[in-house]
């Protein structure tokens, strides 16, 4: 499971799927731009969001 992190205040969530339980998995999209933007995403294809925030900033994740 992807545990996200606030680099500000170290607060961190987990997050599963709202359809299915299933925990979501960190991945990243490619914009059209060439930018890479830090995702979540149902293993099961039920959809992705962005990655959370928390003081104003996009938490973190670290990739094992």
């Amino acid at each position: 499971m992807a545990t996200y992190e606030c680099p500000k205040c170290k607060m961190s969530a987990n997050i599963t799927c709202g359809k299915c339980g299933a925990p979501l998995k960190d991945s990243s999209l490619k914009l059209d731009n060439g930018q890479k933007v830090q995702i979540c995403e149902c293993p099961n294809g039920h959809g992705k969001i962005k990655s959370p925030l928390c003081c104003g900033q996009d938490m973190s994740c670290q990739v094992a």
